[in-house]
């Protein structure tokens, strides 16, 4: 486990203050490191506006914080952690847009020189992965990069496409 990073689409916050929220990546960090670490995961602008900063307290499993600033807490660990594997589960699944830009701007900074897992659905996710494996009904049906798996015009093509035409939708 110490050779791996999570960062999860339902994230685990304690009741506790933000910065022993951070520092669980990396018990033997410096305050230095922790602030560091959550400049790198675009924390620090909604940490300094809390009354208290890094010492506010957050309610129960991070209540008083919204959905996009708790993922972007959970990279702050990971980026803390410095783990040579990064698992990312659905880390942008449900996000606003301006949240999912400063998260996917975090995931930039945490799988620089890393070997990373990505589970996603959204499949522009994984679009610049060096190799995408398509899962359907639980048994490999592709692999692949993006553009030999849009080539091929099997299940990933087929549902990238979807996605894409979805992104136009409006009501």
């Amino acid at each position: 486990m110490s050779y791996m990073s999570f960062v999860f689409q339902d994230v685990v916050l304690f009741n506790d203050t933000v910065y022993n929220n951070i520092r669980i990546g990396n018990m033997e960090a410096t305050k230095e490191q922790v602030m560091e670490a959550a400049k790198a995961a675009c924390c620090d602008g909604f940490i300094s506006a809390m009354t208290q900063g890094y010492e506010t307290m957050l309610g129960e499993n991070g209540s008083t914080l919204s959905g996009g600033e708790r993922q972007r807490i959970s990279i702050a660990r990971a980026l803390l952690k410095n783990a040579p594997i990064v698992l990312l589960d659905e880390a942008t699944a449900s996000l606003d847009p301006e949240n999912e830009a400063l998260i996917q701007q975090a995931i930039s900074r945490l799988i620089e020189g890393k070997t990373v897992i990505v589970i996603a659905h959204r499949l522009r996710t994984v679009s610049g992965a060096d190799k995408i494996i398509v899962l359907n009904e639980g048994k490999l049906a592709e692999e692949g990069t993006h553009e030999e798996l849009m080539n091929n015009k099997g299940l990933y093509e087929r549902l990238y496409r979807i996605q894409q035409e979805s992104m136009g939708w409006s009501v």
